[in-house]
């Protein structure tokens, strides 16, 4: 099966310096048509409300994607010969028009979600995450896995302004996108704006795991209750970079100390294996912000997890 399916270019014959930047050295196609999963960026960074520089990950991911090889290592998975997988391209933006913006980027995500793929998404700010969630949740309410140092459940910006980067999740679950009784957020932290800030969130009915609690009792305990909380129903992912430790990803627009380490973020995105993903992301690499591209490989790494989980979850839907 997997010989109909696209492959990366082998860095044992070109070498990872050269030829086209797309998304693991993979295919760059038209459409997602024939897809299992769309490789996607979201270069846009409308809802910044201080740093801006996240329309620049995509590209940057990209480049840094190329130290990704063929093969999981633990999962010995080959995902690139168990599901076809290409990138996409870049989804149409608007740098000037915020509104303009996200009707675009769902418009590009709903395309995947028609052709039969499964987005896999870069950004972009986490205000991206809203409109693929749109695409991703027409037909019914998803649960989120939301890996971050922020809720991102705040109400409004500089007047009445609904539409940041800290407000995506609370517009998400006005619009009936997300089920909060299958929300979980992990790795919260941080100062906030007032003791009340994550009430409204709580009073719906998300989990939320701030990074103490993740300290104290592990992922395997964090990860076995996140199972928990979203079951087999379809479930989004999305992967914040600023859930990491600034020491080892400082290239994002909010950075808070105190995060996972790399090693921790790995471990969490591989015990997703086995749930009903309808898509994934991860957003807020912010390379004018980045020392020697290590947030770049962060992002370009953590989308890899991500992809042979995806990948495994598209055998084992074949098999059936």
């Amino acid at each position: 099966m997997g010989e109909k399916f696209h492959q990366p270019v082998d860095a044992a014959k070109v070498p990872r310096f050269a030829g086209h930047a797309t998304f693991m050295r993979l295919p760059a196609v038209a459409s997602a048509e024939g897809l299992d999963i769309a490789l996607a960026g979201i270069p846009w960074d409308g809802g910044t409300t201080n740093r801006a520089g996240a329309r620049h990950g995509p590209r940057e991911v990209r480049n840094q994607s190329s130290l990704m090889r063929s093969t999981h290592h633990v999962f010995k998975t080959e995902p690139f010969k168990i599901a076809n997988i290409a990138d996409v391209g870049d989804l149409s933006v608007n740098p000037i028009d915020l509104l303009d913006g996200l009707k675009l980027i769902e418009g590009g995500v709903a395309d995947i979600v028609n052709a039969g793929a499964l987005p896999l998404c870069v950004g972009g700010d986490h205000l991206t995450t809203l409109p693929v969630l749109r695409a991703v949740a027409r037909k019914a309410p998803v649960g989120l896995i939301h890996f971050d140092a922020h809720s991102d459940t705040n109400d409004t910006y500089f007047g009445d302004n609904p539409y940041t980067h800290g407000t995506p999740f609370r517009r998400a679950i006005e619009e009936n996108l997300l089920d909060p009784r299958r929300v979980v957020q992990i790795g919260i932290r941080g100062s906030i704006y007032s003791p009340d800030e994550h009430d409204w969130a709580k009073a719906q009915g998300v989990r939320i795991i701030y990074m103490e609690e993740f300290s104290a009792r592990g992922p395997e305990a964090i990860m076995a209750e996140v199972r928990d909380i979203v079951g087999d129903a379809p479930t989004y992912v999305t992967f914040d970079i600023d859930s990491i430790d600034p020491s080892m990803a400082p290239g994002t627009g909010t950075p808070e100390i105190g995060g996972f380490t790399t090693r921790e973020a790995q471990d969490l995105v591989r015990r997703l294996d086995g749930l009903n993903l309808v898509g994934a992301d991860v957003v807020e690499v912010a390379p004018p912000f980045d020392l020697a591209g290590m947030t770049a490989i962060a992002g370009a790494t953590i989308l890899f997890e991500l992809m042979c989980v995806m990948a495994r979850q598209v055998d084992r839907c074949r098999l059936r």
